[in-house]
């Protein structure tokens, strides 16, 4: 009976170990924004839940790490820690794409149609799109912050 009970016990164990390994990556954390235009690191953004959406604020800027300079004129030199620029992601199916989502770009202030996927754990890509038409967009790759 005893061995039974061990034996019971330790496949118990095992299945427990190995979820983690059946668990869906997901964009929680915080991430590097990458500039789409020039290649740089631009911010640190923290992606969180909020009321079953996810929402992203900025965490710093990068490199100085406060001001907003060159931006549009509702964020210029001002500090952006704390702005929330992502908002309203929910997940699509079971796939790693969240969609129905706005970004905002402190850069030239205007808001765009949000749609995210997860190219493995550690990078996140983001299309942000105008008039409903995906085509109509542009493409950044972030990465997660460790």
């Amino acid at each position: 009976m005893t061995i039974v009970l061990a034996r019971r016990i330790g496949a118990l164990a095992l299945m427990f170990a190995a979820l983690p390994a059946f668990a869906q990556p997901t964009p929680i954390g915080t991430w590097r924004t990458i500039d789409d235009e020039t290649g740089e690191p631009r911010s640190l953004v923290r992606i969180y839940e909020r009321e079953g959406r996810l929402q992203g604020d900025i965490v710093q800027l990068l490199p100085d790490g406060r001001l907003c300079t060159p931006c549009a004129e509702e964020f210029e030199g001002r500090d952006l820690r704390g702005t929330t620029i992502v908002t309203g992601l929910s997940r699509r199916g079971t796939r790693n794409e969240w969609s129905g989502g706005r970004i905002t770009d402190p850069k030239n202030g205007r808001t765009y149609n949000l749609t995210v996927s997860l190219d493995g754990p550690n990078r996140m890509r983001l299309r942000g799109y105008v008039l409903g038409i995906r085509a109509l967009g542009r493409t950044q790759t972030w990465e997660r912050v460790q």
